[in-house]
Parts: C-alpha cells; sequence; structure tokens
C-alpha cells in the first residue's frame, strides 16, 4: 500500500505501441511493468506514479 494515499491504486493500461517512441518514453513504460498493448498493471497512486503516467499519457489509459 502506498504511504500517504490511503491505499488508493491506479490501474494502467497500455494502448498504444512503443515503436517509433523516444527511448525515455520506453524506459518509463517498462519501468511501469507494461509489457504489450492491452496489458494492465496497478501502481499506488504516488506522485512518481503521476509523473510517469504525465510522461506517457499519450500511450496509456488510466482508471482510478
Amino acid at each position: 500500500m502506498a504511504k500517504g494515499t490511503g491505499g488508493k491504486m491506479l490501474k494502467i493500461t497500455l494502448q498504444k505501441s512503443v515503436i517509433c517512441t523516444p527511448k525515455s518514453h520506453k524506459a518509463t513504460v517498462e519501468a511501469m511493468g507494461l509489457r504489450r498493448i492491452r496489458h494492465s498493471v496497478e501502481l499506488p497512486d504516488t506522485p512518481e506514479t503521476r509523473g510517469m503516467i504525465l510522461k506517457v499519457r499519450h500511450l496509456v489509459t488510466v482508471t482510478e
């Protein structure tokens, strides 16, 4: 569980391919644990996670 967030989790789904994206975007998607299109992971709702989502917001969808 995340500290200070009351245990809130975000479900993040990769919607678009990382082909032809900058290396930093590919690294961010990989660091989030996403492996392929339509693969979903649940991550804690922290400022770090929100920053990662903001960086690749054109590739992913987020549900709370």
